[in-house]
């Protein structure tokens, strides 16, 4: 780690991040390299690698990002309502979800790469906000459906996080993917994250 204040570390490291969202809203997993990265930087590749020690830790930093924004989404919806009716709670997070396209991404697209080549204490950093996020949907359901019993809670967050992971290639195609369905003869509709989040809460909480 280089010399230097905990605030000047963490600013450099945010300027890494923030270049690998800029790049991967334009660029693919595999196509974004460090030298990449230090291009759109003030750093040169071998500075990068005094914070990050492979493009996958960029990658988890980001994640943990999205995760953590995701959080700050769900603490507003439990302060800012007192109560939930089921079609306003599943409004309410499908929305949340749908302004996190790059969570859902990530997560569906590149979390493997991402932990598998990661050192032990940046995945133990991400774990802390992934485990956030389980904690805040259950007070999300504790406040707004107390009535439900810690089973069923506990059965809606094992079935809605593996949902969440998989949400984004069912949402998002692309030209060339949408030609080949099409030869294939496969008549699929595609929807919104919106809409197969909210379809998906809906049937959880019945």
């Amino acid at each position: 780690m280089p010399k230097g204040s905990p605030e000047l570390t963490a600013e450099r490291r945010e300027e890494i991040i923030s270049a690998c969202e800029k790049l991967y809203q334009t660029m693919s997993f595999k196509d974004i390299t460090i030298i990449e990265i230090g291009k759109a930087t003030s750093f040169t590749r071998t500075s990068i690698y005094n914070y990050f020690n492979t493009k996958e830790e960029i990658f988890l930093a980001m994640l943990q990002k999205e995760y953590e924004r995701w959080i700050e989404e769900l603490e507003k919806i439990i302060s800012d309502n007192e109560t939930l009716t089921k079609n306003q709670f599943a409004d309410k997070i499908a929305k949340s979800l749908e302004n996190r396209r790059q969570l859902l991404k990530l997560m569906s697209m590149n979390h493997f790469d991402m932990e598998e080549n990661s050192r032990d204490e940046n995945l133990a950093e991400f774990k802390k906000s992934y485990g956030k996020s389980l904690r805040t949907v259950k007070k999300c359901l504790d406040k707004f459906f107390p009535k439900k019993s810690e089973v069923e809670k506990e059965n809606f967050w094992y079935e809605f996080f593996p949902f969440v992971y998989g949400i984004y290639p069912y949402a998002v195609v692309t030209e060339k993917q949408n030609r080949a369905m099409e030869k294939a003869g496969v008549n699929f509709k595609f929807h919104s994250i919106y809409e197969l989040a909210y379809n998906c809460i809906l049937k959880l909480l019945d």
